[in-house]
């Protein structure tokens, strides 16, 4: 007990203590890049490189995510969001599905969003719902996806469709739990627990913005750290060659391709044109599967999940959206 009070008591340390070994490794990636006389071995160079473009990719949608939770949270009036959701709740839910086209972050800003959300009121099922559906209902996804399919409707409709119903069925799913607040963690619960404070001038409002920058900090970035050197290792150890192999078979192809957006940990802002990479090689609901899984599930989006919910509950989604990603891949190598 004595122990996790003393890493509580010590977390801006543990903070700042990573951010100087990421640092490091920024510099050493830097300075050894063309470096004759002085290399790194070929498979600490590719873990470094990977795992910094994971970070690099990831970062600017993560501080955004955590701008727009403060301003959620201190900025609008209270209940600002929540009062215009419609009461009924399968509407309601439907309406936070959309709530990406007005915050158009990634998968890894909307975590911080979505906490900022549960903050001022949202129902951990309905942030589920958002979690899910924003980062592929908002316009930049739309644009891109567009672009790199841009000849192939098939895969824009159902990429969008099949985030929308996944979210959907997930966050109706979980709202039959009989204690909603048990899904998070004790640590966010008791943020979740503290009384709302009014800060009516811009000083303490200010003041507040700050606290909660370094709450967020201190919670999302460690975990983003961990997941990209874990999807930087995996994917250095992935067996391509028989992700390649697969590709031509209409069933095997979706597993194939849910593996690799697990792996690959790619923003879904710019997973389309990485997936176009791979539409000569596979089916058409592999890429789909591709694109509806990834912006939901993989391996830096678990790790930050994990700051709020709990991991019973994280395996569940997984689970669930695994699930319905192999679906609507099927459904659309063997409808059309």
């Amino acid at each position: 007990m004595r122990l996790r009070e003393y890493f509580k008591q010590k977390k801006i340390l543990f903070l700042l203590i990573g951010l100087l070994i990421i640092a490091g490794l920024f510099a050493i990636r830097w300075f050894t890049a063309d470096t004759a006389d002085f290399n790194l071995p070929n498979n600490t160079q590719d873990l470094l490189t990977v795992s910094i473009s994971v970070i690099l990719e990831s970062l600017p949608f993560v501080v955004l995510g955590i701008l727009l939770s403060i301003a959620v949270q201190i900025w609008l009036p209270e209940d600002f969001i929540i009062k215009r959701l419609p009461k009924n709740a399968i509407l309601r839910r439907m309406t936070i599905s959309l709530l990406g086209m007005l915050m158009p972050v990634c998968e890894c800003g909307n975590i911080p969003l979505a906490r900022g959300l549960i903050v001022k009121g949202l129902s951990v099922p309905d942030s589920l719902t958002f979690l899910l559906a924003a980062p592929i209902l908002n316009p930049i996804t739309i644009i891109t996806t567009q672009q790199a399919f841009g000849g192939d409707t098939t895969i824009l409709v159902a990429r969008l469709l099949g985030g929308f119903l996944i979210a959907n069925i997930i966050g109706w799913i979980f709202s039959k739990y009989s204690s909603k607040k048990s899904m998070l963690t004790d640590s966010f619960a008791a943020i979740c627990k503290q009384p709302s404070t009014h800060h009516h001038s811009k000083k303490g409002k200010t003041r507040q913005s700050a606290k909660i920058l370094l709450q967020e900090l201190n919670a999302i970035m460690p975990a983003l750290f961990i997941g990209a050197l874990i999807a930087g290792a995996i994917q250095l150890l992935g067996p391509r060659e028989v992700l390649t192999v697969l590709g031509a078979d209409p069933v095997l192809s979706v597993f194939a391709m849910i593996l690799l957006a697990f792996i690959v940990s790619i923003c879904s802002n710019v997973d389309a044109f990485f997936a176009l990479a791979f539409k000569s090689t596979f089916t058409t609901g592999a890429i789909v599967s591709f694109l509806t899984f990834g912006p939901m599930i993989d391996i830096k989006m678990i790790a930050l999940m994990r700051t709020t919910y709990r991991p019973v509950v994280i395996w569940q989604i997984v689970g669930l959206v695994t699930l319905m990603s192999v679906f609507i891949g099927l459904v659309v190598n063997y409808a059309f």
